[in-house]
């Protein structure tokens, strides 16, 4: 019996050998694993085919070629967190960003596959030097469910993280814009940074605020090294700072959810006529900014309508990303639901994108599961195309077929 390893054609299936007596389809699985340098070789940070990819990820969600987790097929996940008081000796408890968490999706179009993205997180970990989450993706045939690849994610997660906020660049911000606003310094920042680089080559100048000088020193170096059309770099110490003249803005920090009035703050008298602002973290608004004419666009409504089922409300209590808010506002009477606008039907050309230089642009950045299987997927392609990766076999054939 001969085994290869699985072909690249989209809906690629891993049962691969055959009989040569019979040539009948053979029950034995191969999958590949997908190291972090491995997906690096693949492609993972290539942050323009990212974008790409995530501009027809997006045309498939507003098609309705995808499902999620959840009653609405739009949840974000199901997670695993833990008491604040825990009652047995081996169960951890509560502390910032400890939770386990599996998001899955379905996405169809030219990827035709499905995917679940594992994670687990604790803020604690950096004291030992790891990353605050460690992420794995699987892969699999959506036919038979077998999986594909099993793959390290926790640069799939950073890139298509950035490259959301970048598809909403493309759209919605000015095209001659210069200046980028950030706040929080972090990974967050780094991808969503490039992402605009991609979508807006003129931007020439940072202006950053961060909590600590070593997480500034970083980052400031980073862009140094990495960003050279980067021509100047501000710290600075206010959130005004940050808003005030910039031409996009975004809030990547971290923090606590529970009191919205804590979240860092955007107000109407700080934004530049023409701003694109993009939040794939904690943010809140002034009631300047909640006007209509600050147009409010997400990522998928589906997502935030899927929070808004599984929380108590008010959502943004609980879920601190400013699309909660807009579900909040629908609820309250203080805006209509068409007024709450999808990416995806802006990319598909539904809506409309900017609509002239001065229009202040609000989006938020929820993240969702099948932006890990569209990435997933072709940098999994990739990886078969060029030979990377270390072939694995589920069995030879099935003990309980």
């Amino acid at each position: 019996m001969s085994t290869t390893l699985m072909t690249s054609t989209p809906n690629a299936t891993p049962v691969t050998s055959t009989d040569p007596a019979t040539e009948a389809p053979s029950p034995t699985i191969d999958f590949r694993y997908l190291s972090e340098q491995d997906m690096i070789a693949a492609g993972v940070t290539d942050m323009a085919a990212c974008i790409d990819t995530m501009e027809e990820m997006f045309a498939l969600l507003a098609a309705g070629d995808y499902r999620m987790a959840g009653a609405n097929n739009d949840s974000h996940g199901a997670m695993v967190t833990f008491p604040d008081v825990s009652p047995f000796p081996t169960m951890p408890k509560n502390t910032a960003d400890r939770r386990f968490m599996a998001m899955p999706a379905y996405l169809g179009g030219s990827f035709g596959t499905t995917g679940v993205k594992w994670y687990g997180s604790n803020v604690d970990n950096r004291a030992k030097g790891l990353p605050r989450s460690i992420l794995m993706f699987t892969l699999n045939d959506t036919d038979t469910g077998a999986p594909l690849a099993f793959m390290s994610a926790n640069l799939l997660s950073a890139y298509r993280t950035g490259a959301v906020p970048g598809v909403g660049a493309r759209y919605l911000a000015r095209p001659d814009a210069e200046v980028i606003g950030i706040a929080g310094p972090g990974v967050m920042a780094r991808t969503a940074l490039r992402a605009f680089l991609v979508a807006c080559p003129g931007i020439h100048t940072v202006k950053v605020k961060g909590r600590g000088r070593a997480s500034l020193e970083a980052f400031v170096n980073w862009i140094a090294a990495e960003l050279p059309q980067i021509t100047t770099v501000t710290v600075v110490d206010e959130l005004e700072d940050v808003v005030r003249g910039s031409d996009i803005v975004t809030y990547c920090t971290s923090g606590e959810e529970g009191d919205p009035s804590t979240y860092p703050l955007v107000k109407r008298e700080w934004v530049k006529p023409g701003a694109f602002l993009v939040m794939p973290s904690l943010c809140e608004i002034d009631e300047g900014m909640e006007a209509a004419d600050v147009r409010k666009v997400v990522d998928a409504s589906g997502l935030y309508e899927a929070w808004a089922s599984e929380t108590n409300g008010p959502t943004h209590h609980s879920i601190p990303i400013i699309g909660c808010k807009f579900t909040d506002m629908i609820e309250d009477g203080r805006m209509t639901r068409d007024q709450m606008e999808d990416l995806g039907r802006i990319v598909n050309g539904e809506l409309p994108a900017r609509r002239d230089d001065e229009e202040i642009v609000l989006m938020s950045v929820g993240g969702m599961p099948v932006e890990d299987v569209a990435w997933g997927t072709t940098v999994y392609h990739r990886a078969v195309e060029l030979g990377i990766g270390t072939p694995l076999r589920l069995w030879d054939a099935p003990e309980l077929a």
